[in-house]
């Protein structure tokens, strides 16, 4: 852990409240990070790794988004609740609740990336940096990719998760068992697991309310209210300079990225070359440098 100051707070939205951390002084200068997890349904745990850039005197402010985490829960909600316009509109609260509307630098990772998009392309005056990291620009690229990917596994394991979601039981074991397969290829590669990439996991096992909602049982089984989303159409309205990275092994394949790519007017493309789903654990120190560079270089812009 760094030489910095860390608050942490709640930030009220709706009824509800949003769980904070800035690590690192608002007011010193440097252009704020903030962190939007994955998921929809993580928790910021398992990106807790861009913290580190508060070392260098970047403010970073973490949040878990209501429905997870150490913010509000909310296991009673269902489809009409779970929208992309209500974390959208939980990002507003949070960036007015800290007084950093007008100068900010957003960070999305998967999900968090896509809401980043989203959030993007509304051209808010004060975002001066957005970082897709691992995200696709629609779910139907999303799930073809994964596709893709599946149909590269052991035949016995595909026939497992194929028997399951046939019968609708996605909670057995030995799917559960083919679903780690997947995971351990595309989703983070190291083995072990870092403890903080395994304690989102467990909190979504606890409450996998918003998870299973928007987007389904796993990763690449996409049956929730989000298989049709899609940013593809909207990217040519982002005016913020724009940073997109996967790993060649993400489940975020070269299709699902591509569109970030050719439709943002002023964006920069990265691919980690020993990552899948989590650069920012399986190269840490290469990722943390290639997001801290391009910071720098929109701050002193």
């Amino acid at each position: 852990m760094g030489d910095y100051v860390i608050r942490e707070g709640f930030a009220p939205y709706q009824d509800y409240r949003t769980w904070y951390r800035i690590c690192g002084d608002l007011d010193g200068g440097k252009l704020p990070l903030v962190v939007a997890h994955g998921g929809p349904g993580c928790t910021h745990d398992y990106v807790d790794s861009f913290r580190e850039l508060a070392d260098g005197g970047r403010p970073v402010i973490h949040y878990d988004q209501i429905g997870n985490g150490r913010s509000t829960h909310l296991p009673d909600k269902g489809e009409d609740f779970w929208t992309v316009d209500f974390f959208l509109g939980e990002l507003d609260s949070l960036l007015d609740h800290l007084g950093i509307a007008d100068r900010y630098a957003l960070l999305g990772q998967s999900w968090g990336g896509m809401l980043g998009a989203e959030h993007a392309v509304r051209r808010p005056a004060g975002l001066r940096a957005l970082v897709i990291a691992n995200s696709p620009a629609s779910m139907a690229l999303w799930s073809e990719g994964a596709a893709e990917l599946r149909a590269e596994l052991p035949e016995g394991v595909r026939a497992t998760l194929d028997r399951h979601e046939a019968n609708g039981t996605t909670d057995h074991p030995d799917y559960l068992a083919a679903q780690d397969v997947f995971y351990k290829r595309h989703v983070c590669r190291l083995e072990p697991w870092p403890a903080e990439v395994q304690r989102t996991f467990d909190a979504m096992e606890e409450d996998s309310t918003v998870y299973n909602v928007m987007n389904g049982p796993n990763e690449f089984h996409v049956i929730g209210t989000m298989r049709s989303w899609t940013v593809i159409d909207r990217l040519d309205r982002i005016e913020a300079p724009t940073l997109v990275f996967r790993g060649a092994f993400d489940e975020a394949t070269e299709s699902c990225v591509a569109p970030f790519l050719e439709r943002i007017p002023n964006v920069t493309g990265h691919v980690f070359p020993r990552s899948s789903h989590m650069p920012h654990v399986e190269e840490k120190a290469d990722c943390l440098a290639l997001t801290e560079d391009f910071l720098a270089r929109c701050e002193a812009g």
